[in-house]
């Protein structure tokens, strides 16, 4: 067995199974190295993927040929669109999953990757020699080498659990903590914090009184991830909210003097945006209640996932909060809720293609760079492994920018702005939100993904064939009248002007009241305008977008022109900030840390201020090597 391979990954979790996957569809031969090959995607916390702004993510990573969509589609026990009250730019896909079945289809589609091996072992430390990676050494002592690899080690890197006054080392319940590695990366200069996370109690689903409980059904016309799903499982199993009262929080203030979090046992920070229940009464004292979300974990288990309710307080304690909670009074717990703190090394340490500045052919991906969630680390996870087989072939990397997709957007908070707490992605993050919607980021990013080598040519096809249908249907649109007798009964019903002459099919769509589908068929001429697209969206709702948002689309891609001179600038790598007197202190040392590779990256550093960026734009017009200071960062 020859232990030489392209690329290596360290680590089976989200961002690990993207990453390999990718580098092989990419013709690399790749090793994934994992602990355990049994947890291979496994959903260590909520067992759903999606939501406002994470959908966005995986509809990306679908598009460009990504695996978490699919076996998204293929586990999901619930499929909802959030915001469906706000804008299409603001909607976000979520499907509740079946968490066995998520990990099983994870590995079967990893198993039928062409060029990809897998090994259950521990990877203790990295080899480099002369500034450029070599291999891994693994506890067995084994060594594989090759030019680039990957590490995705998420809650592993010297993990710790907390259960009330109770501490092991774990990377997740009943798994083993990863070590060696920290002191190793240690060695070769790199800076690692220290972040915590949380998980909830599981509960059995058959101790819950449902009758107290308020049913939340999965839309009755579901859609899925991917843009190569035709149909989603036909039935779907319910979640259950509840919430929290006084007497709950009672209960749960009573053990605070053996919390871990306010012991002070726990150092890192935890997520902002997804707060411990201890933190919810600290943060938000004058909350009589805190909803509770009850989540189903699979088709044949009873286990239900208590989403809101993630603390690391003492089992007993979290035992008897729970029996206050309506519905749960004579609930029992299968697993305790738990805090884990584990190393992360802070992304300014990273090029844009998720290459280590200090190690070359080293790339990082996942938590390991300071962020929370299934979906920012399956990402991170396919841009690494895409930009290392790009570098085997000394091939420019890719870099998505903030205009073209949501990973672009995420990539560029990490490295230009950092993140001292687990970073969670949000629509409001994306400045280009409309360009930047759920429902096209085939059209954004699966052609490139295709010349690329990502995405197959059926993928590519079924894109082209879907843009065609919203094309025709735009154009039937604007050829068909409507009468007042077809659809002044309907314009009226949903409080819209009704018309006194015949009126453009297209120019009535745009109206905020007119639902497309509703008004054709009204009229009686859905048939004839609408043509079938491939995929679960109907075209109606595609084309419909399309025009309503065809104003705002054309402001914001102008906005995107004006931005992009000073976003293409490249500043030269030999560029040495800490001599620029003529900026300020607080920028040259950010800049120093960071080494932003064009202006416009730079421009989103904090700290960094206007009169800051025009002198550099003035020592870049200076600058000697004109040619490469102004050439397309793309290239």
């Amino acid at each position: 067995m020859s232990h030489q391979y392209d690329v290596i990954v360290v680590g089976g979790g989200h961002a690990g199974t993207e990453a390999a996957a990718a580098a092989a569809t990419l013709g690399a031969r790749t090793l994934l190295v994992t602990m355990s090959l049994e947890a291979i995607g496994r959903m260590s916390c909520n067992p759903a993927i999606g939501g406002i702004g994470k959908g966005h993510i995986v509809r990306e990573i679908d598009a460009m040929g990504g695996l978490m969509g699919r076996v998204t589609d293929q586990a999901g026990l619930q499929f909802r669109m959030l915001n469906r009250r706000k804008g299409p730019a603001v909607w976000g896909p979520r499907a509740q999953c079946d968490r066995v079945l998520y990990a099983t289809g994870m590995r079967e589609a990893l198993e039928n990757t062409e060029n990809l091996y897998m090994r259950a072992d521990m990877v203790m430390s990295v080899h480099v020699m002369d500034g450029r990676v070599q291999g891994v050494s693994t506890r067995l002592g084994r060594e594989f080498r090759a030019p680039c690899v990957i590490l995705t080690n998420g809650t592993f890197m010297n993990g710790v659990i907390h259960v009330g006054q109770r501490r092991f080392g774990g990377g997740r319940m009943g798994e083993r903590q990863s070590t060696g590695l920290t002191g190793c990366l240690h060695e070769l200069g790199f800076e690692s914090g220290r972040l915590k996370t949380g998980t909830p109690p599981r509960v059995d689903g058959r101790t819950l009184d449902y009758d107290a409980l308020q049913q939340q059904k999965g839309d009755s016309d579901p859609r899925g991830f991917s843009y190569m799903t035709d149909a989603l499982p036909g039935q779907q199993l319910s979640c259950w909210l509840t919430w929290t009262s006084p007497a709950v929080h009672r209960e749960l203030q009573e053990g605070f003097a053996d919390s871990p979090m306010f012991a002070g046992r726990i150092q890192g920070r935890g997520p902002r945006y997804c707060p411990s229940i201890e933190d919810k009464l600290e943060r938000f004292a004058d909350k009589r209640q805190h909803q509770l979300f009850l989540e189903p974990e699979g088709w044949r288990t009873h286990e239900v996932y208590v989403n809101g309710f993630s603390t690391s307080l003492p089992e007993a304690v979290q035992q008897r909060a729970l029996q206050r909670v309506p519905g749960m009074g004579q609930v029992h717990m299968l697993r305790p809720g738990y805090a884990i703190e584990y190393d992360y090394f802070p992304p300014y340490q990273l090029r844009y293609s998720l290459e280590t500045k200090r190690v070359e052919g080293l790339f990082f991906a996942g938590q390991i760079n300071g962020t929370t969630g299934y979906e920012e680390a399956a990402a991170q996870g396919l841009i690494a492994g895409l930009n290392a087989v790009r570098r085997l072939s000394s091939q420019d990397p890719v870099v998505l920018k903030r205009s073209e997709a949501y990973i672009g957007v995420l990539i560029d908070d990490l490295i230009a702005k950092g993140t001292e707490e687990p970073y969670r992605m949000f629509t409001s993050r994306a400045e280009h939100r409309i360009l930047l919607r759920q429902d096209n980021a085939d059209s954004r990013l699966t052609e490139r993904a295709y010349q690329l080598g990502l995405a197959s040519a059926a993928r590519y096809e079924r894109m082209q064939a879907r843009s065609r249908a919203i094309e025709v249907t735009v154009d039937n649109l604007k050829r068909t009248l409507l009468k007042p007798d077809a659809v002044n009964g309907y314009l009226e019903s949903v409080g819209s002007s009704a018309i006194s002459h015949p009126v453009r099919a297209d120019r009535l769509a745009r109206r905020p009241q007119v639902v497309l589908w509703q008004l054709l068929a009204a009229a009686g001429v859905a048939d004839t305008v609408l043509v079938p697209a491939p995929g679960m969206e109907p075209v109606a709702d595609l084309a419909e977008i399309e025009l309503k948002y065809a104003g705002y689309v054309d402001r914001q891609k102008e906005e995107v022109r004006r931005l992009a001179r000073m976003e293409n600038w490249r500043i030269p790598r030999r560029m040495e900030f800490a001599d620029l007197s003529n900026i300020s202190m607080e920028a040259r040392e950010k800049l120093s840390r960071i080494k932003p590779e064009t202006l416009g990256q730079a421009s989103r550093i904090s700290g960094v201020t206007p009169a800051d960026l025009s002198v550099l734009m003035v020592m870049l017009r200076a600058d000697v090597s004109r040619e490469t200071v102004f050439r397309s960062a793309d290239t």
